[in-house]
């Protein structure tokens, strides 16, 4: 195990096979790899309060660094320079050790002093532990750190004797500064509209680590949200990052609605290339331009909507779900237009081919086994291989035993032993379970490999921008199903061809042995498929009508696999109902991920009205927002406004005008007899009247 070694990013440093080293963010490592903050809140918010003060305590595992004496000493993190200059640099220093010599027991506790004036101007930092042996900031070195964190307890009298007045002052130095910097926004992407949508669009988005669903939605800084994504690239120009929040009725947070809503960050959290120039820097640029600004502005002083002003949320308004492919079971593939095949080949095939980024996918099927250990007349998907531009090729395949996922790098077999995300060139890799592998490209096309019984699927998911620029097996994208089966040469086999031309469309779609992405690392491969023909023309599988089946047979299958043909078909072919069932399983993840991705429409913030409230936070459509006025003001307009499905509301916030409701007083003179309509009409009437004088007096002198 290789330990942080350089403090840059307070990055743990894992060495992978190559000549590179590649890099984890310290919240994508396993917590027993680093020394732990004991109450990591009391750290954050040290001196702020007067129950925040007295001692405070860190924990390590003592048998990651074997040595009888430790060091531990403060490392404080500084970007200097004009932003966005060829000057603007990233700094890692070594500030002062609280403690030498100590005995490596795995537990350290302190009370804080201010630090001297030299040190305060470091407001993020980390501690590391390394042997006492080692002089003081020694670099290189076996060490274990801390996560990065706010150093409020490391901070002057000052910030002790008043630390709101101190921080409002932070806050507005930070405000003015920050109106003085590019407007980075522009070039994020929008949020998807729901939480369902944003846990599938797994190429673009990923689970923010600080507000996770899966691991019980503690989410510190988003009260009311269960689930956070952010966008997986940074952006182009400026290296910033996306957030999105969800509630758990699966709607946006919005920051306009709440200062619990998702901010977009200056500096993407997770980095991104060249990842030693700020912004870029993974982790601390994004401390100290966003969150440091948070504590500043909303933690440690009553200022949060400076700071919500200049990181609003995202709507969803151009929001597009991306296009979905799957390949499964013995293999059958359901394309992006929605076609539905089934081809067990023997070989090794163009899963897809996309023109736009160089992207090609490679899948790898083999025969499967009966209860008896005969070769099944069916295969299944054990390897893929995924490339795009110039960048690392990566390879998902089963390995023969134990039947376990194993991930190569470069033609290099990858170990997950220190953590389960890797920034890799041009992808991104996280492995979330032994069973799933996610591969977020650099173009925003996503993979999820994953073992489903005894073969792989493998789940595709495309930007829009990748329509009309696909081929393979998985179909022409481009929202039209008949031309689905196009082969290499440009004819296209009918939407109602039968599985034997079915199956010559797939042995059509082999791959080249001048372009496989494969690794050919044992002498079977070596014999089966790289000095084979690349599709083995002596296996024959079971097409679905050579099969015949009995009522009672077929009422069975039918109980089986919940009327599921792509189920029946291989629990026949294989003699094996949890193969069936796994196909089944893997079918309905598609069905599922498919409903989760369909395009919703969005019409956008609606703001309540001056000295006035709204209710309901819901902006897609069918959704209705009510208004109401502070007490001593009446409302001129609609109390309501629904979300149409051209993406649109119904009516414009209204006014809140001092005196009586206008809609109490036309209740009355008129009885309610078309009331709504009525309101409507006159608060039109009146808007155009006012824009009218607006521009008459706008175009005098």
């Amino acid at each position: 195990m290789k330990l942080a070694l350089l403090p840059w990013s307070l990055m743990l440093l894992v060495t992978i096979p190559g000549p590179r080293p590649t890099a984890a963010h310290p919240y994508k490592v396993s917590e027993s790899e680093k020394s732990q903050l004991v109450n990591e809140t009391h750290w954050q918010y040290y001196g702020t309060a007067a129950d925040t003060g007295g001692n405070l305590s860190l924990t390590w595992n003592t048998s990651l660094l074997p040595m009888l004496a430790v060091t531990i000493e403060l490392w404080g993190y500084e970007e200097t320079g004009k932003p966005y200059s060829e000057n603007w640099t990233a700094k890692w220093s070594y500030l002062y050790s609280l403690t030498r010599n100590t005995p490596n027991s795995g537990f350290f506790t302190f009370t804080p002093k201010p630090a001297s004036p030299e040190h305060q101007r470091w407001k993020v930092g980390a501690l590391r532990i390394s042997s006492s042996q080692n002089y003081e900031g020694q670099q290189d070195v076996l060490a274990l750190w801390t996560n990065d964190h706010a150093l409020a307890w490391h901070l002057g009298d000052d910030f002790r004797a008043d630390s709101v007045a101190w921080a409002r002052e932070q806050c507005l130095a930070w405000e003015a500064l920050e109106d003085q910097l590019p407007n980075f926004l522009t070039e994020l992407p929008d949020c998807p509209c729901t939480l369902a949508q944003a846990r599938a669009d797994s190429g673009r988005f990923f689970t923010d680590y600080g507000c996770d669903i899966e691991h019980g939605s503690v989410c510190t800084y988003h009260p009311g949200a269960v689930h956070c994504v952010r966008s997986v690239q940074a952006s182009p120009r400026y290296g910033s990052g996306q957030q999105c929040c969800y509630t758990a009725a699966g709607t946006q947070l919005l920051t306009s609605d709440s200062t619990s809503g998702s901010t977009p960050d200056r500096g993407h959290d997770w980095g991104a290339p060249p990842y030693r120039t700020p912004p870029r820097v993974p982790g601390m640029s994004h401390w100290l331009y966003d969150v440091m600004s948070f504590y500043y502005c909303c933690l440690w002083a009553p200022e949060c909507s400076r700071y919500m002003k200049r990181r609003p949320s995202s709507d969803c308004r151009n929001y597009r779900p991306p296009r979905l492919a799957s390949a499964f079971g013995d293999p059958h593939f359901v394309t992006f237009d929605g076609t539905s095949f089934s081809f067990s080949g023997s070989g090794e095939y163009v899963l897809l081919e996309a023109t736009l980024s160089d992207l090609r996918v490679q899948g790898r099927a083999q025969p499967g086994k009966m209860p008896n250990g005969t070769e099944a007349r069916g295969t299944g998907l054990t390897a893929v291989a995924v490339q795009e531009y110039n960048s690392d090729v990566l390879e998902v395949r089963l390995a023969d035993s134990p039947q376990v996922l194993q991930v190569l790098l470069n033609q290099k077999a990858l170990s997950f032993a220190e953590q389960n995300w890797m920034d890799l060139k041009g992808m991104f890799l996280s492995v979330t379970s032994e069973d799933k592998v996610s591969i977020m490209l650099s173009s925003g096309a996503g993979l999820e490999v994953g073992k489903q019984g005894p073969f792989l699927s493998v789940t595709i998911l495309l930007p829009e921008k990748f329509l009309t620029h696909t081929h393979g097996l998985l179909g022409t994208l481009n929202d039209n199903p008949k031309d689905d089966f196009t082969l290499p040469n440009g004819q296209v086999l009918p939407p109602t061809a039968s599985a034997q031309q079915v199956f010559q469309f797939g042995a059509n779609w082999t791959v080249p042995s001048s372009s496989s992405l494969f690794t050919y690392d044992s002498q079977f491969l070596v014999d089966k498929f790289l000095n084979q023909p690349k599709h083995d023309p002596n296996f024959k599988p079971l097409f679905p009508n050579e099969i015949t089946l009995s009522p009672s047979q077929a009422e069975e299958m039918d109980r089986l696999c919940e009327r599921d043909h792509f189920c029946t078909l291989d629990m026949i072919s294989t003699g094996d109902p949890s193969v069936g069932n796994a196909t089944r399983a893997a079918h309905q993840l598609h069905q599922q991920r498919l409903k989760s991705l369909q395009p919703v429409v969005s019409c956008g913030w609606l703001p309540p009205p001056s000295n006035g409230h709204k209710e309901g936070l819901k902006y897609l459509v069918g959704s209705t927002v009510r208004f109401s006025c502070k007490s001593g003001y009446g409302l001129v307009g609609s109390e309501t406004s629904t979300c149409r499905a051209d993406g649109t509301w119904s009516m414009p916030t209204p006014e809140c005008q001092p005196g009586r409701s206008y809609t109490v007083l036309l209740s009355i003179i008129f009885g309610g007899l078309g009331i709504v309509a009525l309101i409507s009409i006159i608060y039109m009437l009146l808007h155009r009247r006012r824009k009218s004088n607006m521009s008459m007096w706008s175009s005098q002198p």
